[in-house]
């Protein structure tokens, strides 16, 4: 995503609803088609994919992510009762000393009209999965869901509660990597929207490989994380 590109493109926020204050309440006859973006776990599967930090032309366009956003909601709102509204959140780590770099990027994703969850990163328990399902379990109590979107690659947090969700009939995605989400794409009970099939959210195609579809003459796969996370890591992670 190009910082200096994203705000022009998207419609006013105001009309369309599509980014609402985290807090804020728009009434109890308001349900929400709501999308959360875990951005440490999608920062480190699109890294994998490409090797390493992303240009410009693989950044997520949160604007072309914000329009599919209302069309999913538009489609969940036809013959329904009651007002339904989207709302999107970004929720993401701020490490120390990186404040200015984060900045423009943080104004540039509420100026399109989606709200931003920051919290510090002290340490490895400073993740933000436990804020994003405390903010779905909020907005389930306030108005209800029509629908959730998690955009996560990460089953062991959101699998069950998203599972749970379904089974009381409201629709529910997780939006990702296919080649990180087997959990989604193979469920029986959630739906899965690989980021790179949504119109526009990817400029380039991905250099994707996969163990299925790798070419002759082989192919490097990069680790998810540097070597040295090891010594921070809690014991109980290594590989079996």
């Amino acid at each position: 995503m190009s910082v200096s590109e994203i705000a022009p493109e998207m419609p006013d926020v105001t009309q369309t609803g599509a980014g609402t204050e985290a807090l804020s309440s728009s009434g109890p006859d308001v349900r929400r088609v709501l999308l959360v973006w875990d951005a440490p776990n999608l920062d480190m599967g699109l890294g994998a994919i490409l090797g390493g930090r992303p240009t410009a032309a693989y950044r997520p366009r949160f604007d072309a992510l914000g329009r599919w956003l209302l069309t999913r909601t538009a489609e969940l709102s036809v013959g329904t009762k009651g007002r339904i509204e989207a709302e999107a959140t970004v929720f993401t780590n701020i490490a120390p000393g990186t404040a200015d770099v984060v900045r423009p990027w943080v104004e540039a994703l509420r100026n399109v009209g989606f709200a931003v969850f920051a919290k510090p990163k002290i340490d490895e328990d400073s993740d933000v999965d436990a804020d994003m399902l405390a903010h779905i379990a909020m907005r389930q109590r306030d108005g209800g869901l029509a629908g959730i979107m998690v955009a996560s690659a990460d089953g062991q947090a959101f699998r069950e509660p998203l599972e749970a969700i379904a089974a009381k009939g409201i629709p529910a995605q997780v939006l990702g990597f296919r080649e990180h989400a087997s959990w989604a794409v193979t469920s029986d009970t959630l739906g899965f929207v690989d980021l790179e099939d949504i119109p526009g959210v990817f400029r380039e195609p991905l250099p994707r490989v996969s163990l299925d579809s790798l070419p002759d003459e082989g192919a490097w796969l990069q680790p998810f994380r540097p070597l040295s996370a090891l010594l921070t890591s809690r014991p109980g992670q290594g590989v079996a």
